[in-house]
């Protein structure tokens, strides 16, 4: 039996070695460092070629203007940064616009896809190391939190009550 384990166990992880190095991307590929990129790979992410509709995606803010936004006075400026291709940055997708209808005119959300050309620069920009990243900006534009990975409703909702959301 303990033949065997040594025998199968290394082939099992060479196995697994194999079928994900393909999707092992570089910094310069995607913004994410060697290690967590392989994990992305595992979990979905990967880098496709984009659409034109993807673009359009990046370039657009998720928060579009209202009457009522002009009343209210802007507190927080959400930016999210990820791709549309990653498995955990699509699932922050629901959580972001639930951010913007429930705090409109309060909480600006911007999204850029870090993995299209003009999305690239937005992620040096925020020296981000892995996707989705979230960076809080207060009404003067300055970062005052970050959270790396998919980051709950509930727990944001903590972090725009810092600066006055309600």
């Amino acid at each position: 039996m303990n033949k065997y384990f040594k025998i199968i166990l290394p082939a099992v992880i060479a196995v697994v070695f194999m079928i994900g190095a393909p999707y092992i991307k570089t910094p310069c590929d995607c913004g994410a460092n060697l290690t967590l990129a392989f994990t992305g790979a595992i979990l979905g992410c990967s880098v496709e070629k984009e659409s034109a509709q993807q673009a359009e995606v990046n370039e657009k803010p998720i928060a579009v203007a209202s009457e009522k936004e002009n009343k209210t006075e802007l507190k927080v400026t959400f930016v999210e940064l990820g791709s549309v291709n990653c498995v955990p940055c699509r699932m922050m997708q629901p959580v972001m616009e639930q951010v913007e209808k429930k705090y409109p005119g309060q909480v600006k959300v911007i999204f850029h896809d870090v993995w299209t050309e003009s999305g690239r620069s937005e992620g040096s920009r925020y020296g981000i190391r892995v996707i989705p990243t979230q960076v809080f900006l207060d009404k003067a534009g300055k970062e005052y939190f970050r959270h790396e990975g998919f980051f709950p409703l509930e727990e944001i909702e903590k972090i725009l009550k810092r600066k006055g959301v309600n």
